[in-house]
């Protein structure tokens, strides 16, 4: 058996967002929001696709944002911006787009909602003495206000992109939150649901992966072979209590 998933973990740590925290339904419910009087037009097909490709991010700007070369403000406009172009609507001049940014901003902590199956494993950690963390592709100010406006204070140990100026799946940043947990990276849980950045970087760094991936597609997980895959949080429950690593 691999080492890195051999013995049970004495630590876990999260990715956040779409981990802990269901930020594509916030994103859209918030496009929703404060474009409904502009976009009265759409139909219900018309805001899926819409709100899907401002998620999606195809054209990779929030990557962009991480590697230093977009302001985080500015990868959200020209995501809405590559929306509104492929909807036909016109660009945002100058004002809208400051408005549109005010607005969003406003808007989308009102949104933040952790996944039904949060609590549930954090309050099985809390009752075998486990100590959990998070650590996000995002600077730790706003993640840290995330995960309160989710109802996740209790989550303390968090690590941003800025604690090491660093961004998954760099190792530093994993190893920072390994730090934060007093616990070995070899018997460090984390749990995320981005295969690449999550999963593999995870295991790069020397901790035990584990891939959540809501969909069930599997085509998708037939593609990491490699990547210890579940359809929830619920398994972590069984990993921490000795079971073994879902294959």
């Amino acid at each position: 058996m691999n080492e890195r998933r051999s013995g049970r973990p004495t630590g876990v740590l999260f990715d956040i967002d779409e981990t802990l925290v269901d930020l594509r339904t916030a994103m859209g419910n918030t496009l929703r929001e404060i474009s409904a009087k502009d976009l009265a037009h759409f139909t219900e097909e018309d805001w899926s696709a819409y709100q899907h490709l401002y998620a999606a991010d195809p054209q990779g700007y929030y990557d962009r944002y991480l590697a230093g070369e977009l302001s985080f403000s500015r990868q959200r406009l020209l995501r809405v911006a590559h929306a509104q172009e492929v909807h036909g609507l016109p660009a945002f001049d100058d004002d809208a787009a400051e408005a549109w940014n005010a607005a969003y901003d406003q808007t989308l902590p009102q949104h933040f909602q952790a996944f039904t199956d949060v609590m549930p494993v954090l309050d099985e950690l809390d009752a075998l003495g486990i100590p959990y963390g998070a650590v996000s592709n995002n600077v730790h100010d706003y993640q840290r206000a995330k995960l309160d406006a989710a109802g996740l204070e209790r989550i303390r140990i968090l690590v941003g992109i800025d604690a090491v100026d660093a961004a998954k799946p760099d190792p530093a940043i994993f190893l920072e939150g390994v730090r934060l947990l007093g616990t070995a990276p070899a018997q460090t849980l984390y749990v995320g649901d981005n295969p690449v950045v999550d999963g593999r970087g995870a295991l790069n760094a020397g901790l035990k992966p584990l891939w959540i991936e809501r969909s069930g597609n599997p085509g998708l997980r037939a593609a990491y072979p490699d990547l210890p895959v579940a359809g929830d949080l619920t398994a972590v429950t069984a990993v921490v209590s000795g079971s073994e690593l879902p294959s």
